[in-house]
């Protein structure tokens, strides 16, 4: 039998109660003080005294019993600290509200959005505070991101014929990712490129000379990363044509090939359609419209313009189309395939989530 004075603030917590208090005390995103407190009164509830809990959690023995008068008091809520003391807000909510209307629905005269400085000016506000609202509330006038929805009747079908084909690709067959980049330009800086050293970056002229340009034919191999090539002065549909006699000659003739390739005219062209249908073997899928992002060797056109063409310096197109080949020679010596996650329902998905937001109807 227990004597002596019984526990002040003894606790004795529901069920709901001590669930939030485990999720709590399991947090690993929640402030370290606000865990420690939920594990205080976890084990308070266990029967534990003021001295144990405090030597188990490394705190003062005052502190678990003003938790436990907290919670006595306040419940879940005497949990969370209380508002500190200190000068009143300068801004109520009403004020801070009209500057975020502002900010949102309208523009600065003579300007396209607003900046920190101009919205101050307008609402009075101090722009410290302004930017410390903007950070607070996520607003950021100054950036843009840009989007293209496609208007395809097909896009579902499309889409889930195309991934089906990057996640599941089918037996004795080749999925190839076709596509040109047009109009690589041979650019010759005006001055020589200073080399890159300790302390600074590589340096070239903002200025240059045109020499001419090329188009590069490429067909993207899904399954091992390959990539075979063409360099054409133009990027009509007999280029295109002519391209595929090329893979036609590459690809060895048991095989089964599909092209998956984009919506541009010179693809549908009659000549273009009149070869593929002459040749059984040839399975095309076309990307939905506005969604190149579907086809894989546009990833691969932004590495070889990264890596190679970029930022380099050419006198003629000659020597251009010499740097593409060596680099396209180089990648097939340790060809890597994308690694391609996204389901066809996840992108949807994401889809539908993104036409809710811009409709207004989703957060």
């Amino acid at each position: 039998m227990k004597r002596g004075r019984p526990l002040k603030y003894a606790l004795k917590l529901t069920q709901l109660e001590q669930e939030t208090l485990k999720q709590l005390g399991r947090s690993r995103s929640e402030a370290a003080g606000l865990v420690r407190r939920a594990r205080g009164l976890l084990l308070a509830n266990e029967g534990r005294t003021n001295d144990q809990i405090a030597a188990q959690l490394n705190v003062n023995p005052a502190s678990v019993c003003y938790w436990r008068k907290r919670f006595w008091e306040a419940g879940l809520a005497g949990l969370y600290d209380l508002p500190k003391s200190g000068r009143p807000r300068t801004h109520d909510d009403a004020r801070v509200a009209v500057l975020l209307k502002k900010a949102l629905a309208e523009r600065p005269p003579q300007a396209t959005h607003w900046s920190v400085r101009q919205l101050a000016a307008q609402t009075g506000i101090s722009k410290s505070s302004v930017q410390r609202y903007f950070a607070l509330f996520g607003v950021q006038p100054h950036r843009s991101k840009s989007f293209k929805l496609s208007s395809d009747p097909l896009f579902v079908e499309k889409v889930r014929d195309i991934v089906g084909l990057y996640l599941n690709p089918p037996d004795k067959a080749l999925v190839l990712c076709v596509d040109e980049k047009s109009q690589i330009q041979a650019l010759e800086r005006t001055q020589p490129v200073l080399p890159m050293g300790l302390g600074y970056v590589e340096g070239v002229t903002h200025d240059y000379y045109r020499h001419g340009t090329t188009t590069l034919f490429a067909a993207l191999e899904v399954g091992t990363g390959q990539v075979i090539t063409q360099c054409k002065p133009r990027h009509r549909h007999q280029e295109f044509l002519a391209f595929l006699r090329h893979l036609d000659r590459s690809v060895p003739a048991p095989l089964e090939v599909h092209l998956i390739i984009d919506n541009y005219a010179t693809h549908k062209h009659p000549k273009v359609r009149s070869w593929l249908a002459q040749r059984p073997r040839y399975h095309v899928h076309f990307t939905p419209t506005s969604a190149s992002w579907l086809n894989q060797v546009e990833r691969w056109f932004g590495r070889i313009t990264q890596q190679s063409i970029r930022r380099g310096s050419f006198t003629t197109v000659k020597q251009l189309i010499q740097r593409i080949e060596a680099f396209v020679q180089h990648y097939n010596l340790h060809p890597r395939p994308f690694a391609w996650t996204a389901t066809a329902d996840s992108i949807l998905g994401k889809l539908e989530r993104f036409s809710k937001i811009i409709c207004g109807t989703g957060h």
